[in-house]
């Protein structure tokens, strides 16, 4: 039911997209190239050609961007490949920083 005189009024919303920021996977010499590979496909959801490159690019670079996500997803991928990498005795270093 409306009532007699009212006004509508209106309302622009800008709406923002939320901060980018690169996950960074790192190389050592004793994470192995089969466990890189299993936390870029069951964490990062890569394909195992995809995950197997991206190794591959750690390995022979240094480092590398694995993936790019707002702040609160990149940090949980972060964690769990923490975890995972704590649970098998790796030295695993994976970084966030904004991109």
């Amino acid at each position: 039911m409306a009532t007699q005189g009212a006004t509508q009024e209106r309302t622009n919303i800008k709406l923002q997209e939320p901060k980018k920021y690169n996950v960074i996977m790192h190389n050592d010499d004793f994470t192995t190239m089969e466990f890189v590979v299993e936390v870029l496909v069951d964490i990062f959801h890569k394909s195992d050609a995809e995950a197997e490159s991206l190794m591959l690019t750690v390995h022979k670079g240094g480092k590398a961007v694995i993936g790019c996500y707002p702040f609160d997803i990149a940090v949980s991928k972060v964690n769990a490949a923490r975890i995972r990498a704590k649970e098998a005795g790796f030295p695993f270093k994976i970084t966030v920083e904004e991109a």
